[in-house]
């Protein structure tokens, strides 16, 4: 599943140029570009991604899986369905870029309680700011963070820097792997 997974992000998700020409959110360029969006949103991506970042947090039995919206949402959805269809379900959560200020004011949208055990996803790490922030505001809501999994480090240290954070970092495909599927 893992290498079918690589050829899709490869074919779909990433991109690479010998000059820098890809503007990070930092503002930085970059010679690789990675959207994960057009491959978990993909029948067959949705699939391997849940099935593998189920796989990868498994073992700790977490009651949910989540991380910022939006990146991480696509792949809680399809490691929740996942987690059911392997008779171990866990449930998805969101965790808002903005608190919400109407209703009850809370960082999480999801079915969690203050205590629950969750991992928290993400898409693509660079700096792994977007991790660090849903892994504050999951806290925040009083839920315990077990676990960080990235769908694909971009090696440009972010895994290290979550580590501050969540000692239990891991990624399911690296920068490295990518490349050696388009052959770079």
């Amino acid at each position: 599943m893992k290498q079918e997974l690589i050829a899709l992000l490869a074919q779909k998700s990433f991109k690479y140029s010998p000059e820098p020409v890809f503007k990070l959110v930092s503002g930085r360029m970059s010679h690789f570009y990675v959207n994960c969006k057009p491959t978990v949103m993909h029948p067959r991506g949705m699939y391997l991604v849940g099935h593998l970042m189920f796989a990868a947090i498994r073992d700790l039995q977490p009651a949910g899986v989540g991380g910022l919206t939006f990146g991480a949402d696509p792949i809680a959805m399809a490691t929740a369905f996942a987690s059911e269809l392997e008779g171990q379900p866990m449930r998805a959560f969101s965790i808002r870029k903005a608190k919400k200020d109407h209703g009850i004011a809370r960082w999480i949208e999801g079915d969690l309680a203050a205590g629950d055990r969750v991992v928290v996803i993400d898409d693509v790490a660079t700096t792994g700011g977007s991790t660090i922030k849903a892994v504050e505001r999951a806290r925040e809501e009083g839920l315990e963070v077990v676990r960080a999994v990235i769908l694909v480090d971009r090696q440009e240290g972010g895994l290290e820097n979550i580590r501050q954070h969540v000692a239990d970092v891991r990624a399911l495909i690296t920068r490295d792997e990518l490349m050696a599927a388009i052959g770079a």
